[in-house]
């Protein structure tokens, strides 16, 4: 448009200049005619040159009506949904209450948790499992297989994460401009003194969860706490010479396809009632209970990879 706009206006200067010397007469035309038969001609040469492509349909008069019809139907249909969706949780939520009034008392005798599997677990839970502590007999050996699935879910866990976050090493950023050294003057202080002392507690309540609360759970928790207090305020390079991705990846499979053989073998001699190999030992002993002491080594090895993991993952992409 502007083009020929430009051409036309040029050709009109130059036969006025011409008029003005005397050299040509103005003709006598509409020069406002000739403009709008260029912009036409124009027109059809741009609808020429567009065909190919696909116009979309002229809107009928009434779109504007049926569009603002429709979005009327939305509106009412989403506060129709919103009104719904809280009179169905208050529903569900009194449907709740009430049934909690049937519930029996807390430590009552006729409660259904007050069975003969409550008072088996009671009973002969220091005899058939040699474990002091309850909980941890109940959760590695007459619940093991449920136990099972939950360190296979974290297994599962990190491998999603790494999927999404992981980062190859020479893409890293921090490589390339220099890893940064850790935290400042008192966390690296404080850190020097606290490190091992969860080390050494993490140890200790896996080693001892047979005995007194604690476990693989427990206890791998504490450790992965001091890995990520470590790489915080020493950073991962100082991190990766004593647990960097190798040995990462070692104690993570290692530890779960070892726990995996031992349940193996808890679940196969427990379903054709043969009696294990591996003595109970002395009640009380720190070396007892059989294969649930090295269980919670295994399982405290996992979660503590697990939570190192995602700490490092989410921090640089990497472990």
């Amino acid at each position: 448009m502007s083009r020929i706009r430009n051409n036309y206006e040029n050709s009109f200067r130059a036969r006025f200049l011409r008029y003005i010397m005397g050299e040509d007469e103005l003709p006598e035309k509409n020069y406002m005619s000739d403009f709008r038969k260029q912009i036409d001609i124009e027109k059809e040469e741009d609808e020429k040159a567009t065909e190919h492509y696909l116009v979309p349909p002229l809107e009928d008069p009434m779109s504007d009506a049926k569009r603002y019809a429709e979005m009327s139907g939305l509106r009412w249909f989403r506060r129709l949904y919103s009104v719904m969706a809280v009179l169905l949780c208050i529903a569900i939520s009194a449907l709740l209450i009430y049934n909690v009034t049937f519930m029996p008392r807390f430590g009552a005798s006729d409660s259904p948790m007050n069975n003969e599997v409550t008072e088996r677990y009671l009973e002969k839970a220091g005899e058939e499992t040699g474990t002091v502590n309850v909980v941890t007999g109940l959760i590695l050996q007459y619940r093991g297989f449920d136990t099972f699935g939950e360190t296979h879910v974290l297994f599962i866990a990190t491998i999603a994460v790494m999927i999404l976050l992981k980062i190859k090493k020479k893409d890293k950023p921090e490589e390339a401009a220099g890893e940064p050294v850790g935290g400042d003057v008192i966390l690296r202080t404080i850190a020097r003194v606290l490190v091992p002392m969860i080390f050494l507690f993490g140890f200790y309540v896996l080693v001892n969860g047979h005995l007194s609360p604690g476990g693989g759970f427990s206890g791998g928790a504490v450790i992965g706490a001091g890995l990520i207090l470590h790489s915080a305020a020493f950073g991962f390079s100082a991190t990766a010479r004593f647990f960097d991705e190798k040995i990462y990846d070692i104690i993570k499979v290692g530890s779960l396809v070892l726990y995996s053989m031992l349940i193996i073998y808890y679940l196969f001699t427990g379903a054709n009632d043969i009696d294990s190999v591996v003595p109970l030992g002395k009640l009380g002993n720190i070396i007892s209970s059989g294969l649930i002491l090295p269980i919670n080594i295994l399982v405290g090895a996992e979660v503590a990879c697990t939570m190192y993991a995602f700490y490092s993952l989410f921090r640089k992409g990497g472990i």
